[in-house]
């Protein structure tokens, strides 16, 4: 390498690069304590839900009047992804999904466009429609959770605890949020009987204006004296259940207070639509966030601090426990990571000292410490934390970054040993690799950046992996080019030549090597042939390795579904969540369990879906005593469902956390149609089509069976003459079965509905709704039963659409050993007969982990011409020639021919992580390959004879190839136990192994080949 020489002028200022090697460690010591700790990166979460409720709708209703509305609004929003909606009987939703990847202020600007669209189209809907109410903060993730139970209080008195503990958490640094989940709003009920009320001759709207009226704050004027204003107020407001049963009513000319005709009570929310369980209690959980660049190891410990204090003021009988701690969980992880991290470091060590000898190897092994201070220093600038994917990459970037100190280290010696002076085999070291060391190191760095730029969720979580790894080897090849030679100067001994006294390669292991280069030049077509016949049946061979999305977390808890059949009560719902929490308390293996009944869990977890609101569903979130104890504890929770004896009306289904984007039922068939009832039928052909394969096991429908609901069919002309009209009558209904809320209570902030109701008799028989009283507007009183008739129906209960299309997915869950995207794969075939005969306008559609592997890997090939271009350009620049390049980068895929070998040896799927380490395997086998071809054409260049150049280089070049190959190779070992990273180790670590071969023997043959190289004569 021509030009100003940075060894020179290191060997030549070495009071300079001593003071930056002093300060790059202090400043990487220092910044190492201070970058923050995380289980997983942060990501952003490109979701967002809008929700309405619009009582006494049919799920029909609500999708053709509201929701088809709002989904034809967020369509012209860019970026778009889907929506994904349901509809329910009263109420329903819809999720929009965002393509790409996008930042927070990006993602913050469509959710604004989202609003806006579907405000502008709210003015359309049906009266009595309420919200939309939206939510567009799935990215936060709750750092630690507390449960909050109260003995012999009420429900009001344990929420104003929770407010205090609120107000206390929300004065520790680093918080973000602090939210209080599971409240139950309070009621005031009055709950009177219709028969009653007509025997007094009192209509039920005049008990909801006597209560109205006296409760409404009203202007009663001011008085303008010569020196001030005095107001009027006029007192009456109610503050109590006992102010409200203080009414006064008129009736039949009579006062009577509506304590004597009515039961008039405190209460809450019933039915509640979410309800929070702790160990078997009531409890109301306070979820606390963290901000965005804060230090969750730091905040765990502040938080524990101020949680004692709390404590300490809470009264007997309050008590508070933290179910979930993040900052535990990030401790321990990191740590786990931070212990592979050593492991790898004293392998690479043992390496260069084994290999070099102690003295060369302190001079390589020092470069580990200098590059990984300057990447310390370089993510604390730019805010990075340390969590699994930024250690996962240190610990690759470790087994790459000792390459350029060792390249540079054996070209010092090798010189050395032929007499050179330490300083003059140091700058040469500088001119004769730097460039083809820069070269391989831009490239290895190039086959990372698919996940760098990959424009998904799957991208922006792993993304981490390009930055840190293309920093730390752009830092590696500094310090092989400035400190290495620096440190060589100073360590190596000055009698290399004295010791060496005769060729360096002139040893056994180098005169087989010899032969062996010179017999696969001579043989080079059978060369070739093979290696082309390996790599063929290692793409064949692909077929045989299972396919895989991204891994099960190696987490100790359990989530467990409980899904009743659709348009099941809460308290249906509680039953079954209370027999199963008697289960689980007497399970040894089972630390805690918390249920949350209504809707799914709070996102403690960054994986975690939530689910949306479903008074049928409830999610367990177990904490067992370790792995073995989750393994046990999910069999006998599997066994325990299977059997469908203990809970018969249910559908249980126990789940471990997985890593990466959430994804849902990991096998889906979506049926999407017009017709509900067709797209029922075919639903039901491709559920049993699936339930036939041994690979799925729980084959269910999202949706199925209708439920019975009540049509009162109204005689209209009989109503008019009663001077009744439709709307009288749904009031009626409303107020007897669920209740009206006519007035609030006002108590500070917080407004307390009054809800009028019927008798509990009244409200809990379907036969008596005809016995209701109606009262006409001229005061007569008639049963229900005369103006309408009481008929029993079935409707919807639910109904998904996605993209305006109606659909029902056919979900299941997998038998053990089995991954998703390869079970999907087996499974479509057989529902080809299925999709031949489908009507028009009905399809079948591949969703779960099989579409957002897709999905992910699509968005990875998107960036493959970019990754090419650069590759390519990087070879040109050093090769300066396109037939050079073009044979260097055929090498590249070769790596395959160990990869799979590998996968399939030790049973390794093959998923989104592992992809990453065969693209970036790409990047290795192409960085050996041009800095041997370019010390062929050195050799060529200097006179050599091209047969001989081809042996030479090639045994001159074999120790620092087998060295970093060796030393990339077993710095994956500790990771390859790993449930995230292990299927990248044993892809990258059975490709180089493979890889070291072909450079050593396939590159020589390919070589003489390409420029048909003949033994001089």
């Amino acid at each position: 390498m021509k030009g100003f020489n940075l060894s020179e002028w290191a060997v030549n200022h070495r009071t300079i690069v001593l003071f930056l090697m002093i300060s790059s460690l202090l400043a990487g010591i220092f910044s190492f304590t201070k970058l923050g700790r995380l289980e997983d990166p942060n990501f952003n979460v490109p979701a967002m839900t809008a929700v309405v409720a619009w009582p006494g709708a049919s799920a029909e209703e609500l999708q053709n009047e509201v929701l088809n509305r709002m989904e034809r609004a967020v369509q012209e929003l860019p970026h778009l992804n889907f929506v994904h909606s349901f509809s329910r009987q009263g109420y329903g939703g819809m999720t929009l999904s965002i393509n790409g990847r996008h930042s927070g202020d990006e993602l913050k600007e469509l959710w604004y466009q989202a609003r806006k669209k579907i405000g502008d189209i709210s003015a359309e809907f049906p009266a009595g429609v309420r919200g939309p109410f939206y939510n567009d903060e799935y990215t936060d993730v709750y750092t630690s959770l507390y449960a909050l139970r109260g003995d012999g209080i009420t429900q009001a008195e344990l929420q104003e605890f929770a407010e205090l503990v609120k107000r206390r958490l929300q004065t520790v640094p680093n918080t973000n949020k602090v939210n209080i989940l599971g409240k139950q709003d309070e009621k005031v009920y009055v709950e009177l009987s219709t028969r009653r009320l007509a025997s007094l001759g009192l209509a039920p709207q005049a008990v909801f204006a006597a209560i109205a009226q006296q409760n409404q704050v009203r202007p009663a004027g001011s008085i303008d004296t010569k020196s001030d204003r005095v107001f009027a107020r006029i007192d009456g407001s109610l503050h109590s259940a006992a102010d409200v049963a203080g009414v006064s009513v008129e009736a039949g000319g009579n006062l009577l207070r509506l304590g004597d005709i009515a039961k008039v009570y405190s209460g809450y929310e019933d039915p509640s639509d979410f309800r929070i369980r702790h160990n078997g209690h009531p409890v109301l959980a306070i979820g606390v966030t963290m901000v965005a660049d804060g230090n969750i190891l730091t905040l765990g410990r502040d938080l524990a601090a101020e949680m004692e204090k709390v404590r300490a003021d809470l009264p007997v009988g309050i008590e508070i426990e933290q179910y979930a701690d993040q900052s535990q969980v990030a401790e321990q992880s990191v740590w786990e990571f931070e212990k592979a991290f050593l492991e790898a470091l004293v392998i690479v060590l043992a390496v260069s000292f084994l290999f070099l000898g102690w003295r060369t190897g302190i001079v390589v092994a020092a470069s580990v410490p200098l590059v990984l201070g300057i990447v310390a220093v370089i993510m604390y600038a730019f805010g990075w934390h340390l969590d699994r994917i930024t250690l996962g990459a240190l610990i690759i970037a470790l087994g790459l970054l000792v390459d350029d100190a060792i390249i540079a280290v054996e070209m010092m010696v090798v010189k050395m040993e032929q007499g050179w002076d330490r300083v003059r085999a140091a700058t040469f070291a500088y001119t004769s690799t730097a460039f083809p060391m820069l070269t391989g190191t831009l490239v290895t760095i190039a086959g990372f950046m698919p996940v760098g730029f990959a424009r998904s969720t799957s991208g922006e979580y792993a993304g981490g992996i390009f930055w840190i790894v293309g920093i730390a080897l752009i830092v590696s090849w500094f310090v092989a080019v400035i400190f290495t030679p620096y440190l060589g100067v100073l360590m190596l001994p000055k009698d290399l030549a004295e010791k060496a006294h005769h060729d360096p390669y002139d040893k056994p292991v180098y005169k087989h090597l010899r032969r062996w280069v010179d017999y696969c030049v001579q043989h080079r077509k059978v060369v070739l042939i093979a290696t082309a016949s390996l790599f063929v049946l290692s793409i064949f061979g692909m077929k045989l390795v299972q396919q895989q999305f991204f891994p099960t977390a190696s987490r100790p808890e359990l989530l467990v579904e409980l899904r009743l059949k659709e348009g099941s009560s809460i308290k249906a719902t509680q039953h079954e969540v209370e027999r199963l929490e008697k289960i689980l308390a007497k399970d040894k293996d089972i630390e805690y369990f918390t249920a949350y009944v209504g809707q799914g869990s709070p996102r403690f977890y960054i994986s975690l879906a939530p689910e949306l609101p479903n008074p049928g569903y409830a999610q367990f979130v177990i904490q067992t005593d370790g792995l073995e104890a989750r393994e046990a504890v999910r069999t006998r929770l599997m066994t325990l469902f299977d059997k469908d004896q203990v809970f018969p009306n249910l559908r249980g289904r126990v789940l471990r956390l997985e890593f990466g984007p959430p994804v849902g039922f990991p096998v889906q068939f979506r049926i999407v149609g017009p017709d509900p009832m067709e797209v029922r039928r075919i639903a039901y052909d491709v559920r049993d089509a699936v339930r036939e394969s041994k690979l799925v096991r729980d084959t269910q429908l999202d949706w199925n069976d209708q439920v019975r609901s009540m049509k009162l069919r109204i005689d209209q002309d009989k109503a008019r003459l009663l001077g009744v009209s439709s709307a009288d009558i749904a009031d009626l209904v409303q107020t007897a079965l669920s209740g009206a809320p006519v007035s609030q209570i006002r108590r500070g902030e917080e407004l307390i509905d009054i809800v009028v109701r019927g008798t509990p008799e009244e409200r809990s028989r379907i036969d008596s709704i005809g016995d209701l009283s109606l009262f006409s507007r001229t005061g007569g009183v008639v049963p229900l039963s005369q103006v309408a008739s009481l008929e029993p129906v079935f409707e919807e209960p639910v109904l998904w659409r996605r993209n305006r299309h109606l659909q029902l997915t056919v979900r299941s869950d997998l038998a053990d050993g089995v991954q998703a995207p390869y079970a999907t794969q087996q499974i479509m075939p057989t529902l080809q007969p299925i999709i031949d005969r489908l009507p028009p306008g009905y399809e079948i559609q591949q969703g779960g982990a099989i579409e957002e592997s897709l999905k992910a890997n699509k968005a990875l090939s998107a960036v493959f011409p970019i990754m090419l271009i650069a590759m390519l350009a990087f070879l040109m620049f050093q090769l300066q020639s396109f037939s050079l390049m073009f044979m260097v980068f055929m090498t590249a895929p070769l790596g395959l021919i160990g990869v799979v070998p590998a996968l399939l040896i030790f049973n390794v799927p093959f998923g989104f992580v592992a992809l990453l380490g065969v693209i970036a395997l790409a990047g290795m086998i192409m960085r050996n390959s041009v800095i041997l071809v370019d010390q062929i054409e050195q050799d060529i260049k200097q006179g050599h004879e091209p047969w001989q150049a081809i042996v030479d280089a090639t045994v001159r070049r074999s120790r620092p190839v087998v060295l970093t190959a060796a030393a990339a190779i077993l710095a994956m070992v500790p990771l390859s136990g790993s449930v995230f990273w292990g299927p990248m180790s044993i892809s990258i670590m059975g490709g180089l192994v493979v890889a070291t071969g072909l450079t050593l023997l396939f590159v020589p043959a390919l070589y003489a080949a390409w420029f048909k190289v003949k033994r001089s004569a």
